[in-house]
Parts: structure tokens; sequence; C-alpha cells
């Protein structure tokens, strides 16, 4: 048994261990030390695009940048427009007394807006023509009530200020994007011309600067176009908010004009 040991351990020890060719080293060695590529680098991609596409690039940036602007103001202006409606309404409907009230809204004119604008336009045309001899109870409603459609004409014209242009920019944007798409895409392969041999790593750069054009268009329409949208949706049941108070508060003023006239 020792013997036989002795015999295998000498075969194992003469025995010859060869090298891996060369060209297998070399065809494991891309293999071994081959990295995950990078993402792609936006900024680069901006730097290297030829100057018209980075002419769109720049005016759909300031387009954005402008649509987030208004976005956020519109956002406060719509937020303080319905919390003064809740205020005032919760103040009219107390049942207090609407001389009082109107006293208030008078000596706060400039800082007024809403329906307590719409309350103090309107009470104030009605006292206006009250005040005029001869002058009958419908006289005096209709005087208050063109008051009232003028003065929330106004408000409504400062809530849907600025709503246009996100519009503009929710339609035209992805246009815009495409324009810049279309150029680059044109321009790499017109650079093809001079070249012998094209591959898709030669067009592969400037179809991918092009093609950021259109991504950026869709990155300032979307949010524009959601946020006409909910404004838009807003501001229209502000107005009917409005135009219900108005026609409540004409109400009011007609018992009180026809108690006058008695």
């Amino acid at each position: 048994m020792n013997v036989l040991s002795d015999v295998l351990l000498t075969a194992v020890q003469s025995t010859d261990i060869q090298p891996l060719p060369a060209q297998a080293l070399a065809a494991a060695a891309p293999a071994a030390g081959a990295a995950p590529e990078a993402g792609l680098n936006y900024l680069k991609l901006i730097v290297e695009a030829s100057l018209p596409v980075q002419a769109v690039m720049a005016l759909l940036l300031l387009a954005s940048v402008a649509s987030w602007v208004i976005i956020f103001r519109k956002k406060r202006v719509l937020d303080r427009a319905q919390k003064e409606a809740d205020g005032f309404e919760e103040r009219f409907w107390a049942g207090g007394d609407l001389g009082r009230l109107y006293a208030e809204a008078a000596g706060r004119k400039q800082h007024i807006s809403g329906l307590e604008a719409i309350f103090e336009g309107g009470l104030r045309e009605f006292n206006r023509v009250r005040q005029r001899r001869g002058v009958d109870a419908r006289s005096q409603l209709e005087g208050a009530q063109r008051a009232m459609r003028a003065t929330a004409s106004r408000e409504l014209d400062g809530l849907e200020y600025n709503l246009e242009f996100l519009a503009n920019v929710g339609s035209i944007s992805p246009y815009v994007g495409l324009f810049g798409t279309v150029l680059g895409i044109l321009m790499s392969f017109h650079g093809l011309a001079s070249m012998k041999e094209a591959t898709i790593a030669t067009v592969a750069p400037g179809i991918s600067e092009a093609l950021l054009a259109t991504a950026m268009g869709l990155f300032a329409a979307i949010p524009a176009v959601w946020a006409y949208n909910r404004f838009a949706t807003r501001v229209e049941r502000l107005a009917v908010r409005y135009d219900a108070f108005a026609e409540e508060f004409s109400s009011i003023l007609q018992r009180q004009a026809h108690m006058d006239d008695h």
C-alpha cells in the first residue's frame, strides 16, 4: 500500500502544468476588465450640440423656468382668493350689520378683492343711485348689478392673468422641441456626406443631442398643461361663486329697495 502511494505521488509531481496560450489570455483580459458603461451625460450632450439645437434648448429652458415661476405665483394668488372668499362669506352670512361691513370694506378699499370687492362695489352704487330723487327700486337694483358685474370681471381678469402663457407653453413646446430634433438629425446626416465609412457610432451622438431637444420640449410642456387645466378649473369655480353671491346679494338689495319705496 505504501509502495502504491509513493508511485502515485511521484506521478503527480512529475506532471507538467501547461500555461494557457497567449491568445486565450488576450481574449479573457477584456472580458475580465470590462466595466459597465456610464450613463448619459446630459450636460455633455447639450455642450456638444450644434448651435441651432442649443438655441432651441435654451428657448425651451427659459419657457420652462418662466412656467414654474408663474405656477408658484398663481397658486399663491388662487389660494389667497379662496381663503378671502371663505372668510368674507362667513362674516356676511353671520347676520351682522351690512352697513358696518360696508364701512370696513370702504375703509380699506385699495386692499380688498374677490367677494368683498363685489359687495363693496354693488352697495356703493346702490347707495349712490338711491340718493337721487325720483329713482325707482328697479333702477337702484340694476345699477348695483352692473357695478357688481364690472367688479367681478376685473377680479376674474386678475385671476386669469398669465394663464394664457401656460397654455401657449403647453401647446407649443413639443413642436419647438421637435423642430430642434429635426435640425439635429438633419445636420448629423449632412455630416456623413464627407465620410467614406459611416457606422452607427458616427451618427449616434448627433441623434442623441437631437432627441434631447424633444425631451426638453415635453419637460416644459407637461407641467404647463397640467397647471393650466388645474388653475383654469379653480378660476371657473371662483367665477361661479362670484356670480352666485352677486345674485344672492341682489335679492337682498331688491328687498331693501322695495322697503324704501313703501
